[in-house]
C-alpha cells in the first residue's frame, strides 16, 4: 500500500478555529502559562500523569468558560491539543 505523504500532511494541519488561543500550538511551557493566564484569564484546573515524560494540563477561564488541554513534555516544551467553550467544572461527591 502506497502513503502519499503530502495528503497525510494534509490531514494533520491544523484548522482555522475561532478562538485567539489558536494561535499558540506549542510553546515554552513558561511562555505558555503567562500566555494562558495573562493574555486569556485562565487558571490551572488540573493534571495528569499521561506517560513519564508527558502531563496532561487542563487550564479553564472562569469569565469566559473557554478551556484548554495542555500537554506538557519533560523537555519544556507545552502543547495545545484541544480546546472549546462552555466549561463547567463539577464539584466532588465528597469522600468515598
Amino acid at each position: 500500500m502506497t502513503v502519499c505523504l503530502p495528503c497525510a500532511a494534509a490531514l494533520w494541519t491544523p484548522a482555522q478555529a475561532a478562538s485567539p488561543i489558536a494561535e499558540i500550538v506549542c510553546a515554552p511551557r513558561a511562555e505558555m502559562e503567562t500566555r494562558l493566564k495573562h493574555r486569556f484569564g485562565a487558571v490551572l484546573q488540573g493534571v495528569g500523569l499521561r506517560g513519564p515524560d508527558e502531563v496532561m494540563e487542563l487550564w479553564s477561564s472562569p469569565r469566559s468558560g473557554d478551556w484548554t488541554l495542555v500537554m506538557r513534555y519533560a523537555g519544556g516544551q507545552s502543547c495545545i491539543v484541544a480546546m472549546g467553550a462552555d466549561w463547567v467544572p463539577l464539584l466532588p461527591d465528597g469522600p468515598a
